[in-house]
């Protein structure tokens, strides 16, 4: 049984900070999201961009997925951030996606393919038009999986912050079925009181609920809450097992259901069942 690269944890770094990149490759996450974008200063963008580069190119992150958000192309940064992007990955360095802000329509998509090839796009989904233009931003072909911009979506709506997130829904809920209905990975955006455990645990797991395969983070205090929030759980994977053994019992006496703790099991279920054991070897097969 195999399961895609899990996106539970998905942590921003600064491009421009070396000790926080090479700390990174330590760091128990499934993901890491290398900014060159708005964790850079003006001034060290280019310098950001060498040395990312250059620690792409010679630092191991084992089997964390890498993934390069550069500045937008409509500043004076980001054409040369996907260019530069492009030589250190035919010198070698390991990219595994490049995330493009403020993404509002597919055509900005067909800008960035137009420079960098083979690469598979990610999408910051954090603007109203974004927000509206989900579908067909999810259908491009180069796209791979979208990011939760909640603050620039915030600042756009001019909503007040709530603790359930119900200003954001709307948005929330266009990204996730646009994601879903062409098979991209999505991830939630960050929270923001990176101190704040049991508020982060309480956005985590409604994340979870919606749908969302994991959460964008900004500190490493905020991994292992996180993990958990996105993992099966004991109890899912035991039900999901149980299943999976009645249904497969059912059929062999010629029966389309079987019952487990009390409720009916048919075959959708079963799909479920083996996604979510899928998803835990796939977890412990990282390691954490």
């Amino acid at each position: 049984m195999t399961a895609a690269r899990p996106y539970r944890s998905v942590l921003y770094i600064p491009g421009s900070k070396e000790r926080a990149l090479e700390k990174a490759a330590t760091l128990v996450c499934d993901a890491i999201i290398f900014d060159l974008e708005d964790a850079v200063a003006m001034e060290e963008k280019v310098n950001a961009r060498a040395i990312l580069g250059e620690t792409l190119k010679t630092t191991d992150y084992g089997a964390r997925a890498r993934i390069v958000r550069v500045n937008g192309l409509d500043t004076e940064w980001g054409r040369d951030d996907i260019l530069a992007m492009a030589a250190a990955i035919r010198e070698g360095a390991k990219v595994d996606a490049i995330l493009i802000p403020k993404v509002s329509k597919a055509a900005d998509l067909d800008a960035v393919s137009d420079l960098i090839a083979s690469v598979p796009l990610w999408a910051m989904m954090e603007t109203a038009l974004g927000m509206l233009n989900a579908a067909e931003i999810a259908a491009h072909p180069r796209l791979a999986g979208m990011v939760m911009g909640t603050n620039d979506l915030a600042k756009e709506l001019q909503c007040r912050f709530r603790a359930d997130r119900l200003p954001m829904q709307t948005g929330l809920g266009l990204c996730l079925l646009a994601a879903k209905a062409y098979g991209k990975v999505i991830v939630d955006g960050v929270y923001n009181a990176f101190k704040d455990d049991e508020g982060l645990k309480v956005e985590c797991d409604q994340g979870r609920d919606m749908g969302f395969d994991g959460k964008t983070l900004i500190h490493p205090a905020q991994l292992a809450i996180a993990n958990a929030a996105f993992a099966p759980s004991e109890a899912e994977i035991d039900l999901a097992r149980r299943q999976i053994a009645a249904f497969e019992e059912a059929e062999a006496q010629g029966l389309g259901v079987a019952v487990v703790d009390g409720k009916i099991v048919e075959n959708l279920h079963i799909v479920t069942a083996r996604q979510i054991l899928g998803k835990a070897e796939a977890i412990a097969a990282l390691g954490s």
